[in-house]
């Protein structure tokens, strides 16, 4: 009987011309998907208003992400970072209940049922200390990376310095191309820090690890990637996008990371911006319709959940059996959309994941409803950024009242305190409903973290009244300049500025004078030194001295350089309070009980000819808080929905 021939030499030729290019013509679809900047937005839920909101919510993201990956082959998911501080939940995890050994923060226990592949650190990921870090993503069932942090090694030699985290990860996926065959390629995925965080987190990191510049380190490391036989980089920097000169330890570094060889695609964050979006159709090498920077595929689907970003590439197997990027496109979708006044849900809540965190969601509703004291009047932000605010006001009142008490019986007794503060909820990049707005009578907690959103820690700087000057101008910065001789409309706030960088400073009294230059940009640098937009500024009904030394409250991202403002890197911090600002806010209404918030005007504009138009947006309801001989006044709406509004000098 003859023999049936073996079928190895087959299936061995077969595996030889597979590698030595049989599929060159192959093209394969791979679609990555990102969340970032979720800041403990996991339930659709706003604890500050205290009710369901359809805008926010990884609970209605994880929703879109089932949609998008059924519409594909082949996917992988990542985040970005900055999930575990921003809203209420996050506080009560890290600083009420804690995460006892064992336990599982509950945003791994929603993006665990997700079947992320890799998460990326965000810079608020530092905000509770490396213990609680570590602690946290310990809970996650998928890796962590970040490339630019690492151990303190007390030397001044970056070039042995220990990864903090693993710097990146390379993936094998079986993917599986239109013509139903199936490859194994290696995906790499590398993430990103701002090495601001040393800043900004000082009391936290300092001592313990250094960051090095996010585009150097991605040089070096991407060929490294390649080497040990990634098919495909993908970056996840939680940075934005600045083109200005790259001046290196950059913030926003995404579009220098555009141009790093052999990055496929950048998925990323920080700015809370949505990418691709007419935002930046502008800048120089970005396509808009298909979503690229410098050619580069890329997405950023802004924050709290509100968006899904995604992006396709188009995968194709050269001669040789390597796997390329030919083609890609980065792209979001929105949970909800507005509709006039009305944000419209686009999608459902995944009812596995709101399951999965009910308890700790109960837990921290019951928390911000805690009473603390009563207001004895309204505090709104609605014109937080034209006008004195009582939402401001009551900051800085508590702020000055604590450091006042804490420098009783050192050398700083006696020496005159300063409180600075920002409007945190003043719309912006957190859209139409990102305003505080709070009736007369009792204040909770929840009212207490409305108004003052972060967990940043106290701390106090000794500056001069120059030094003072300085940091007012850098703060009036938010303001476009105003033309008094153009009779067109002039908008008033530049949206480039982020509202949270507008400090008020309490203690001196002073005008803005927006026809005038900025002397600062939005990053610090001095662009017109002869320009001086703030006028009259005193101190006890007298001119500032500029030698005088002054005792400024405010917090340790300000302190520590945050915001890129003249004279503040932390050097000249005076006081590391432990306690938050929030807290110390919290104390101050407790203690008095009744407290009135009312802005002591303190700052104003010069003003200008009553026929110029000078217009500003706000929330489409902020008219509610006009009285009938404001200066403002609502004419209309803008195209998102927000309200449109004329003020007078």
């Amino acid at each position: 009987m003859t023999s049936r021939p073996t079928l190895a030499p087959a299936f061995a030729l077969a595996a030889l011309l597979a590698s030595a290019g049989l599929y060159a013509d192959t093209e394969v679809q791979l679609r990555v998907l990102e969340t970032t900047d979720i800041h403990t937005h996991i339930v659709d839920y706003d604890y500050y208003q205290d009710q369901p909101s359809v805008g926010v919510g990884l609970a209605r993201t994880a929703t879109l992400i089932e949609i998008a990956r059924a519409e594909v082959k082949n996917s992988i998911l990542v985040d970005n970072g900055d999930l575990l501080q921003g809203n209420p939940l996050g506080d009560f995890i890290a600083r009420q209940r804690g995460l006892g050994e064992g336990n599982v923060h509950p945003v791994y226990k929603a993006m665990n049922l997700l079947d992320y592949t890799v998460g990326n650190v965000g810079n608020h990921e530092f905000n509770f200390g490396l213990e609680f870090l570590d602690q946290s993503v310990a809970g996650a069932n998928f890796n962590y990376i970040s490339a630019n942090v690492f151990y303190d090694d007390g030397d001044d030699d970056p070039g042995n310095d220990r990864p903090y985290f693993d710097q990146y990860i390379i993936v094998e996926r079986t993917l599986t191309a239109d013509d139903g065959s199936e490859h194994n390629i290696k995906i790499g995925v590398i993430g990103f820090v701002p090495p601001q965080i040393m800043n900004w987190d000082m009391s936290n990191l300092k001592g313990r690890v250094v960051a090095h510049d996010i585009v150097d380190t991605a040089r070096k490391l991407v060929p490294k990637m390649k080497a040990e036989g990634a098919d495909i980089v993908i970056a996840v920097p939680h940075s934005g996008i600045a083109t200005v000169e790259r001046h290196g330890m950059d913030e926003n570094a995404t579009y220098y990371l555009s141009q790093v060889a052999d990055i496929d695609a950048i998925m990323f964050g920080h700015s809370h911006g949505i990418f691709p979006s007419d935002d930046y159709a502008e800048l120089a090498g970005v396509d808009i319709e298909n979503g690229t920077i410098n050619g580069v595929p890329a997405t950023m689907p802004g924050f709290w959940g509100n968006h899904l970003g995604y992006v396709d590439l188009t995968l194709s197997a050269s001669d040789s059996g390597e796997w390329t990027v030919v083609s890609g496109i980065g792209a979001v979708r929105p949970i909800a959309r507005r509709e006039g006044d009305e944000l419209v849900p686009l999608v459902e809540p995944n009812q596995e994941i709101l399951a999965a965190v009910r308890e700790e969601h109960d837990a921290t509703v019951a928390f911000v409803r805690t009473g603390v004291g009563e207001i004895s009047a309204p505090i709104n932000s609605f014109f937080a950024l034209v006008r004195d605010d009582p939402s401001v006001q009551i900051v800085t009142n508590a702020q000055k009242r604590y450091v006042e008490r804490l420098i009783q019986g050192t050398e700083f007794e006696g020496t005159p305190v300063l409180s600075a503060s920002a409007p945190f909820k003043s719309g912006g990049r957190g859209g139409d409903e990102n305003f505080t707005d709070i009736d007369a009578g009792e204040i909770a907690l929840k009212h207490v973290a409305d108004l003052y959103v972060y967990p940043n820690t106290l701390r106090a700087v000794k500056l001069t009244g120059s030094q003072v000057r300085e940091w007012l101008e850098m703060s009036a910065s938010v303001f476009n300049r105003i033309d008094p001789s153009d009779d067109h409309e002039q908008e008033l706030l530049n949206p480039g500025f982020l509202s949270f960088n507008f400090d008020v400073i309490d203690g001196v009294n002073y005008r803005i004078d927006v026809t005038q230059a900025a002397r600062y940009d939005r990053d610090g640098k001095l662009i017109n030194a002869g320009s001086h937009r703030v006028v009259g500024l005193s101190y006890a009904g007298q001119p500032i001295d500029t030698e005088q030394t002054f005792i400024v409250a405010t917090n340790n991202y300000r302190a520590g350089g945050g915001g890129h403002f003249p004279g503040l890197d932390g050097s000249n911090i005076v006081i590391e309070a432990p306690d938050t600002n929030r807290s110390v806010l919290a104390d101050y209404i407790f203690e008095l009980q009744t407290v009135d918030p009312s802005a002591d005007n303190n700052w104003s504009f010069v003003p200008i000819a009553a026929d110029v138009k000078v217009t500003f947006a706000s929330s489409s309801q902020a008219d509610k808080a006009l009285t009938p001989d404001s200066p403002i006044e609502k004419i209309g709406f803008n195209d998102d929905g927000s309200g449109k509004y004329r003020i007078r000098f």
